[in-house]
């Protein structure tokens, strides 16, 4: 029995993070040097990953819907691989912005990060454009840039997969997935104005020790109630996140690189739908009064398996 080769999109978020999104030039000839790479990713970061072992580095490459027709015509497509359309709620909007390949670099040594970044720009230079590169760090013990510890509804690593990866559904893309980003930017003036027991009605957890708050004090506003996704018989549905805090202190600059990899991207949209445009009840996220998301974008990380066939 062979065994499919994933993309490490369920490792731990790690110490550093690099996040790149490129914009395909226009020319004809761009396809055959982006396939060569694409080709060629896996015995790249293999590599990097043999000469530092205990570096915990890994790397994952996708695609959006734009760029899957312009480089692969002749192929079927993932099932919900699409544009991301923007979601408009009565205050605030989840922004879709432009992105062709994808870039999620991850290890405990920022300068693995910096060397396949820079290998990246050296080898698609004269054929992709820069369009965004978030620096993502650590922040103390996994905490996001608010003060709270993020990713405590990331699915336990045993369920994970199930989560994270195309299943029977779309076997032409099975052990693939859905890969979609926000950059969000927070208003830490207005957050740090909040007392410890307001931001914690925000986020729905206690700041100090992560503990969920109890139904009778949290609010139905609070991140954690709003941003919940259900199957129709009322069974929650996760994906798995990889956030990572990023931040310029002395541009006032603070900010949280929200990443989400799902089996299905109609969960990750339903949990945005929820947060922007109102739940069931109609209650909106109040993280998002101190949180603006600048970017949006889907894109597909389909396997290793898929990567290395594109030489062939």
């Amino acid at each position: 029995m062979t065994h499919t080769r994933i993309q490490p999109v369920l490792n731990r978020p790690g110490e550093n993070a690099l996040f790149i999104v490129l914009g395909l030039n226009q020319e004809d000839s761009i396809t055959d040097t982006i396939i060569d790479f694409s080709a060629n990713f896996s015995a790249l970061t293999r590599s990097l990953t043999n000469r530092f072992p205990d570096a915990q580095f890994s790397a994952t490459m996708g695609f959006s819907s734009h760029a899957w027709d312009q480089l692969f015509p002749n192929q079927s497509k993932p099932q919900e691989l699409e544009t991301f359309k923007e979601i408009k709620g009565p205050k605030y909007t989840a922004v879709s912005t432009a992105g062709d390949l994808f870039f999620h670099i991850r290890a405990d040594r920022q300068a693995l990060c910096y060397e396949l970044g820079s290998i990246i720009q050296e080898q698609l230079k004269d054929v992709t454009h820069s369009i965004d590169e978030v620096h993502g760090f650590r922040y103390f013990d996994g905490r996001a840039i608010i003060g709270f510890v993020d990713g405590t509804e990331n699915p336990e690593p045993e369920i994970a997969a199930e989560y994270a990866l195309v299943g029977e559904e779309d076997l032409s893309f099975k052990g693939g997935s859905y890969a979609f980003i926000q950059k969000y930017t927070h208003d830490m003036d207005k957050w740090r104005a909040l007392s410890d027991e307001e931001q914690e009605k925000v986020i729905g957890r206690k700041k100090f020790n992560d503990v969920e708050l109890g139904d009778d004090v949290k609010p139905n506003t609070a991140h954690n109630v709003v941003s919940k996704a259900h199957d129709e018989n009322g069974n929650e549905l996760k994906i798995m996140r990889a956030n990572m805090p990023f931040s310029n202190p002395s541009k006032n600059e603070y900010g949280t690189l929200f990443i989400g990899y799902a089996r299905k991207f109609s969960v990750t949209r339903q949990m945005l739908e929820h947060m922007f445009q109102g739940d069931a009840e109609g209650n909106l996220d109040r993280l998002l009064d101190f949180s603006t998301a600048q970017t949006g974008t889907l894109f597909f990380v389909p396997t290793v398996d898929f990567l290395d066939g594109l030489g062939e």
